[in-house]
């Protein structure tokens, strides 16, 4: 008897510190235009290259389970934030390739900057077809990536923005109100702190 096949899968990692509309546009052409089985979301308990985040990760997993686990072809992991610190990309990969063909990973293209700093990153290179995800008029180098295809995005809007600005109109409705609580908690310990 042969082997089962291996469903094929794409990875999007990130913060999702709050996951947006831009977010949502991702998955939805990743799973219209990558062939794949699944598209796996895997929100960070904390990104290596940052010090904090704005919403606790219990929360930001199930703002991503509330966005993402209704639709076809996508599943929520909460792998990285089970394990209760930061987590490299390259050690996600290996632990989902002993279950799926990781045949994808979803970066923004924000991320090709840095993208030579990621732990094992030559590796990584060799293992995936990197799918960048452009915003409009952004210009970006992949002259270090081996495989790689686009997903251009209509949208603009960055989780930094959001944090930064308040704006919460590139938020969907769904998970807006819990957001805003987050964000009240946070001017309230600023304002206490300052005191």
């Amino acid at each position: 008897m042969g082997k089962k096949r291996q469903e094929s899968i794409a990875i999007f990692g990130g913060s999702f510190d709050p996951p947006h509309r831009g977010h949502q546009q991702i998955v939805e052409k990743a799973v219209a235009t990558l062939d794949i089985d699944r598209l796996l979301i895997v929100p960070a308990y904390l990104n290596p290259f940052k010090q904090s985040a704005l919403a606790p990760a219990k929360l930001r997993l199930q703002w991503c389970q509330t966005l993402f686990d209704p639709l076809k072809k996508v599943s929520v992991s909460d792998y990285e934030i089970a394990q209760g610190k930061s987590m490299y990309t390259a050690d996600t990969v290996k632990h989902f390739q002993k279950r799926y063909d990781v045949t994808y990973l979803i970066i923004g293209s924000d991320n090709l900057e840095s993208l030579r700093q990621w732990h094992q990153y030559e590796w990584l290179n060799q293992q995936v077809t990197w799918v960048v995800a452009t915003r409009k008029n952004s210009s970006f180098d992949t002259s270090m990536l081996r495989k790689w295809v686009k997903i251009a995005l209509d949208e603009t809007i960055s989780s930094t923005q959001i944090r930064r600005t308040q704006q919460l109109d590139g938020v969907d409705e769904k998970i807006v109100d819990s957001l805003k609580q987050v964000l009240l908690q946070k001017s309230q310990q600023t304002k206490d702190g300052k005191r």
